[in-house]
């Protein structure tokens, strides 16, 4: 669902380009580049607001402030990155790398993993860390959380399916990986199954674990919980059990362009490591992260860094 919507707003920005272009041309070729490079990359100016944003709401918060240079380069990266995530790799290859879930390419007995990607995204996200688990003998299940704009807690049933799925082609509990409202998704579904004992870890990269300052601006289902300190957020620990957050390992970043404050991609108690200067997108593809979040499946202990 979410792929053809992309494709189609993909499809739209280079066709309304390419008609500006050569609509405008003959009467005045610098405002036919002027409009075509606005169609094309007016998103990077979003972008650009986001991180000054952040940069002002992060004032009070214990995360380090980021510095305009920081800004500047997480900026060009998720400038980068955004296209090939949401003009290429989600609309057009969100398949390219199946579910890896038996036969010679999975080994019993060692570990798997399910993937849980963000908003607005889908499974096409991880096809970097899907390609680089190809051939290692770890079973993998990559989600599409559909309906895209539903309650989150919607998608419990989903996760419940893909752990189910992983732990039968391995004996083992599975390792979640989630990035930015998957980790939501995840912690819904554990309280949702009171899931704890199947899972063996949970890592959340950008996740906005108590809200996010720009979800004030949402009108859809999951993006309004998102808000900050919002009731859905409060209710997600009620009666949960005392060493949950401990199963968790966050990533987070001080100039990430999604989720600010900063802090509140932090969870009390459990493993919060903090990378400086990488926006929301370009925080899932950093070497450190993928290194050391696939390492928890080979056993690798973990190493514990600062929490605000």
């Amino acid at each position: 669902m979410l792929a053809r919507l992309q494709q189609l707003i993909t499809v739209s920005l280079l066709l309304a380009a390419a008609g500006w272009l050569v609509f405008f041309w003959k009467s005045s070729a610098l405002l036919a580049m002027g409009g075509f490079a606005v169609l094309l990359l007016g998103y990077s100016g979003f972008l650009a607001l986001e991180f000054v944003a952040l940069r002002f709401i992060n004032r009070r918060d214990p995360v380090p402030r980021p510095t305009w240079k920081e800004l500047a380069g997480a900026w060009l990266g998720e400038t980068l990155a955004a296209p090939r995530i949401f003009c290429w790799r989600q609309p057009f290859r969100s398949r390219v790398v199946p579910d890896q879930l038996s036969g010679q390419a999975v080994e019993k007995g060692r570990r798997g993993i399910v993937f849980i990607h963000g908003f607005f995204c889908n499974r096409g996200f991880w096809t970097p860390w899907l390609k680089r688990l190809e051939g290692t003998g770890h079973a993998f299940v990559a989600l599409n959380l559909e309906p895209p704009f539903a309650s989150i807690d919607d998608y419990a049933s989903l996760i419940d399916e893909a752990v189910q799925r992983v732990t039968a082609a391995t004996g083992l509990p599975p390792l979640l990986v989630c990035h930015s409202m998957g980790g939501l998704a995840a912690r819904a579904w554990l309280r949702i199954m009171k899931a704890e004992a199947r899972v063996c870890h949970v890592v959340t990269i950008g996740t906005p674990h108590r809200g996010t300052w720009l979800a004030r601006f949402s009108f859809v289902t999951n993006g309004r919980q998102m808000q900050l300190s919002g009731q859905w957020h409060q209710a997600l620990d009620l009666d949960m059990p005392s060493h949950r957050h401990a199963l968790f390992t966050c990533w987070y970043s001080n100039c990430d362009n999604i989720v600010f404050p900063s802090s509140t991609a932090t969870l009390p108690g459990a493993d919060n490591r903090l990378v400086h200067g990488a926006a929301h997108v370009q925080l899932a593809f950093l070497p450190q992260v993928m290194d050391a979040s696939l390492a928890l499946i080979d056993g690798e202990s973990r190493k514990s860094t600062q929490a605000p």
